[in-house]
């Protein structure tokens, strides 16, 4: 996400399509929840679970009521009809219909998809604003969009569009937390900088510890995951860089 007006959310039931319900993820029944999808921060899809959901309070009208602008803008932008997107982005046109009128909030799998679908990222989504010259992120602006079932948080501190699709964010996963991640869009990237601890970076079944200090780079277009299996809390912070263009799930 990328303002500061969408920082927190709380999570909210499924939507009514039992496909996703707020600004979430799926969950382990396919079903979508609070934006904390225990799936890739930055997006992608996945089945997650109930507590990994979020989005975080009372902004969460703000939230909800600048993605249904600029959903419906994008959509209608591009002359495609609810059923269109909805079979582009694998979304039921149902919670796209929920979702256009600002009465839910979708999880951060179902974000990931319609974000893909327009060739965004999710900040772009979250934006309730022109993109100034200069912006600055207060400290506590940054949303948390997952939660592991470890209490460890993602939180979105940045995303960009022009001119490329970056995503930076805050991850802390304390001892236990680990995170599988499906594959991004083709040509996806991460780079992942230990702050503090250690994790074990998973890619393509080959297992690779980083300790402070250290930076790991790799090809995210495939499945990952990430654990941290030592007794301290991991600290790291994750750029993502996504390849441009928008993503037919059709194809």
């Amino acid at each position: 996400m990328q303002h500061g007006a969408i920082a927190r959310t709380v999570a909210q039931p499924v939507g009514e399509d039992g496909q996703d319900g707020s600004l979430m993820a799926h969950g382990p029944a396919q079903v979508e929840h609070f934006i904390g999808d225990g799936e890739h921060a930055p997006c992608r899809i996945t089945i997650l679970t109930v507590k990994e959901n979020i989005l975080t309070d009372d902004v969460a009208q703000v939230a909800q009521a600048a993605i249904a602008r600029h959903v419906k803008a994008l959509r209608q932008g591009r002359r495609w009809s609810l059923d269109e997107l909805a079979s582009r982005s694998g979304v039921s046109k149902g919670m796209l219909v929920q979702i256009e009128g600002a009465k839910t909030n979708p999880s951060v799998g179902t974000l990931c998809r319609i974000a893909e679908s327009f060739g965004v990222n999710i900040g772009r989504l979250l934006e309730s604003a022109p993109e100034p010259v200069v912006k600055i992120v207060g400290a506590d602006e940054p949303p948390v969009l997952w939660r592991g079932g470890a209490g460890g948080t993602g939180r979105l501190l940045r995303g960009v569009n022009d001119p490329a699709f970056v995503e930076v964010w805050q991850w802390r996963m304390p001892p236990g937390e680990s995170h599988d991640s499906a594959d991004h869009a083709g040509g996806t990237r991460e780079l992942i900088h230990l702050q503090q601890g250690s994790i074990v970076v998973t890619v393509d079944g080959a297992e690779h510890a980083v300790h402070a200090g250290e930076t790991i780079d790799f090809r995210a277009d495939r499945p990952h995951t990430y654990r941290n299996a030592a007794d301290v809390e991991a600290v790291l912070t994750m750029v993502v860089v996504m390849p441009q263009g928008e993503r037919d799930r059709r194809a």
